[in-house]
């Protein structure tokens, strides 16, 4: 072997064997997706729209906190937030005030659901959230899917609070539950309008135009579709709180970046 092959080789075998030992350091690790630079924090945009972003904590159907979801934020396309700016404005002036129950929703915490969907023996918030619906059902009925159009960026679940609204109170895991569709008295508080229902009911209640929803839960529903669809959002039929706002900037794009302050380019 010649003798400058020789040399190298030898001075490989070290190198090699430092490497092995050498400490596994962050900056090896696969980094995580950033946002676009067109996402932008809702409270940047608009301070006064109230969040209780519920992903974050254990109350939600599934019972824990949601994968993906590292601080309570809103993150949405900066159009879409621009347009709740001015629905805001115009509720202000009403003496009501918007609050977002969700936003932009990590791929991961989509696949979160899945995973949660077909965990049979996991029925822990039954008795809030789909107490008149069999778990094995949550597909097929559409509750459940494996892409969320939350995950685009320009869909948000949100509703109206009535000012000045107090903070409401945490959810403590274990607590009594109350099925979503009872009266507001006896579920769940919570400091938004009488909608009928909470939000994430499963359940046929929660179309937004169901005719077993009258008077002032009726109205309220109306006064949110009113408001929103002026400015540019568009109503799932199936779910009072769900709005996209259109034309969508990335209508065919399932992002997966964190819900984090980290994730935003901007």
């Amino acid at each position: 072997m010649p003798r400058l092959a020789v040399a190298l080789r030898a001075l490989a075998l070290p190198v090699a064997a430092l490497l092995a030992v050498a400490p596994y350091t962050p900056a090896q690790a696969k980094a995580e997706p950033k946002a676009p630079k067109e996402f932008v924090a809702l409270q940047d945009v608009d301070p006064t729209i109230r969040q209780e972003i519920r992903y974050f904590t254990p109350h939600n159907f599934t019972g824990d906190p949601v994968d993906g979801y590292r601080r309570p934020m809103c993150i949405l396309t900066r159009p879409a937030a621009e347009a709740l700016r001015r629905a805001q404005r115009q509720l202000l002036r009403r003496g009501y005030t918007l609050k977002v129950y969700d936003c932009y929703r990590p791929q991961r915490a989509v696949n979160d659901f899945v995973e949660w969907a077909k965990d049979l023996g996991d029925q822990r918030m039954k008795g809030e959230f789909y107490p008149e619906v069999d778990k094995t059902r949550l597909f097929e009925d559409g509750y459940i899917a494996e892409k969320s159009g939350h995950s685009r960026g320009s869909t948000v679940d949100l509703t109206i609070a009535r000012l000045p609204a107090p903070p409401t109170r945490p959810y403590v895991p274990g607590e009594k539950l109350v099925p979503c569709y009872a009266a507001k008295k006896d579920r769940f508080p919570d400091n938004s309008v009488d909608m009928g229902t909470g939000y994430d009911c499963f359940d046929t209640r929660s179309h937004t135009l169901d005719p077993r929803i009258k008077g002032v839960q009726r109205a309220n529903r109306l006064l949110l579709k009113g408001t929103l669809e002026k400015l540019g959002f568009v109503n799932l039929a199936e779910e009072w709180w769900h709005y996209t706002f259109k034309p969508e900037l990335f209508p065919d794009t399932y992002f997966d970046f964190p819900v984090s302050r980290r994730s935003l380019t901007g």
